[in-house]
């Protein structure tokens, strides 16, 4: 018997949210971490490693899995969860965000975007029905619709010419989703740091019914200030009974002031891209394992805490690592900020 996708409103506190994901491959209890696995991997990690952190859900990349090894290969080889060693629920971005990131010569249409790949110049196309095609070739428990991404700042005509072209790239997303019962696709609310803008798209995608909605195009470049005007009147004009996702977001401060403004889920490549960079996220703040006065000191990160990167390497070993550029100095700084990240969460969901 397949478990129905739903969501359950556990508790509040202000704007603040405490709930449960429900999905056929466990539940995600909310507010949420979501570890980026962008090529399948969560980089640095083993897959029980992050189980064990407390994460619930993690992260898949449409765009870089569809480049290699190939989403048609993968559903093969039993789909992501199968192929990377995953038996809880994986999320699935829609790969516009990379496309216009990181693929070059990319020329967008009403019909989708074309572009070539960063790794061999290849000719891709993308259409939202292919990326929800990808996404369930995956095995995708949650979806995303395929979006046009901008940066901040831009002129509000084309902050709405993007919108309005994810609305209807929403609107075909859904119908190639269709019915699935067992799985979900989110719809992603643009807009800019335009409030109009911002309203109108919260407006028609909730009109839509999904069964979740993601915030998209912020930590693109605006101030943290921006990005929290944007969550003050665009959490409140989504629907209360449905999950709601900040993309790509961000500091542990980040994500504490958007789970007060009402935000569930979260991801960022930033615990982990952090660590490979010798950076650690502690209660204490950030510490930098580069800097020279920690070649002596015996201290470990947090001796308190129960994470045995954080516990049981002194600081001078770690900056040994880092400066050595040994492997293993990326992977238990990877291991204690996932750790910091789940414990923030927890405390999130505990207060």
């Amino acid at each position: 018997m397949t478990i129905p996708f739903s969501f359950e409103l556990l508790a509040t506190d202000g704007a603040a949210r405490r709930g449960v994901v429900k999905t056929a491959r466990g539940e995600i209890r909310t507010p949420a971490f979501m570890p980026v696995g962008t090529a399948g991997t969560v980089k640095a990690m083993y897959m029980d490693q992050v189980r064990d952190l407390g994460a619930d859900i993690i992260l898949g990349n449409t765009y870089h899995l569809m480049l290699r090894p190939g989403a048609e290969r993968v559903a093969k080889l039993g789909g992501l969860h199968t192929f990377g060693g995953w038996n809880g629920p994986i999320l699935t971005d829609s790969g516009g965000f990379q496309v216009m990131s990181l693929a070059s010569l990319r020329k967008m249409a009403e019909e989708g975007v074309t572009f070539q790949s960063h790794v061999d110049g290849a000719k891709h196309f993308l259409s939202p029905e292919r990326s929800i095609e990808i996404q369930g070739l995956l095995g995708a428990d949650i979806q995303m619709q395929l979006d046009e991404c901008i940066a901040l700042p831009a002129e509000e005509k084309e902050m709405e010419r993007a919108m309005e072209l994810s609305l209807r790239w929403a609107e075909r997303s859904a119908v190639a989703f269709g019915d699935q019962p067992e799985r979900a696709m989110f719809g992603i609310v643009q807009g800019g740091d335009n409030e109009r803008l911002r309203l109108k798209s919260a407006e028609a995608l909730s009109a839509m019914d999904l069964k979740g909605y993601s915030i998209g195009g912020l930590a693109v470049g605006e101030p943290q200030e921006v990005m929290l005007q944007v969550l003050d009147y665009t959490c409140p004009s989504l629907p209360a009974s449905k999950p709601r996702y900040l993309m790509g977001v961000g500091t542990p401060d980040d994500l504490l002031q958007s789970v007060a403004r009402g935000v569930d889920m979260f991801d960022c490549v930033m615990p982990t891209r952090a660590g490979r960079h010798g950076q650690a996220f502690t209660r204490f703040g950030k510490i930098n394992l580069k800097n020279a006065r920690h070649a002596e000191d015996h201290r470990p990160l947090d001796e308190a805490s129960d994470c045995p990167a954080t516990r049981d390497y002194s600081r001078a070993y770690l900056h040994h690592l880092v400066k050595c550029n040994e492997a293993l100095g990326g992977m238990l700084l990877t291991w204690n900020n996932l750790a910091y990240y789940q414990q923030v969460m927890a405390g999130a969901r505990e207060a």
